[in-house]
């Protein structure tokens, strides 16, 4: 796996990205932030990781990670989690990770790049639909 096969995909799709400093390729869907990555010593492993376009405060900690613990128990894909920044902000992110050790066609890798951004989209909007009030404020 190599950021060229992955920023191939994306010409092909005709999706906008762009390349961050650290060389990684990253872009908005739907005004969420998604990187595609390539990890592992010989990149065998390939990540499609995207992070919602709300933060919630600390107070709301216990209720964003129900959903994700409830979404991670009944699905697969994305794997979802919540990070607390320093400042004490809650981001929540997914993932999808799978391994491409031996081989992927460019169909397969088409394949886990779509799931990666479709399964996410859908938590994300699960995560709109829960939290239709500001998380911006305690409770």
């Amino acid at each position: 796996m190599s950021n060229e096969r992955i920023s191939a995909w994306l010409d092909q799709s005709g999706f906008t990205y762009f390349v961050d400093t650290d060389g990684d390729l990253g872009g908005l869907w739907h005004g969420r932030l998604f990187y595609f990555l390539p990890l592992g010593p010989d990149g065998e492993v390939l990540q499609v990781r995207g992070q919602w376009h709300r933060e919630a405060t600390i107070e709301r900690l216990s209720d964003v990670l129900e959903v994700c613990n409830e979404w991670n128990a009944e699905r697969i894909w994305p794997k979802t989690y919540a990070r607390v920044r320093d400042d004490g902000a809650i981001v929540v992110c997914a993932e999808v990770t799978v391994s491409v050790e031996h081989g992927a066609n460019d169909d397969q890798l088409a394949q886990h790049l779509q799931c990666g951004l479709s399964t996410s989209a859908m938590f994300f909007e699960h995560l709109d639909a829960v939290f239709a009030d500001p998380l911006g404020s305690a409770p």
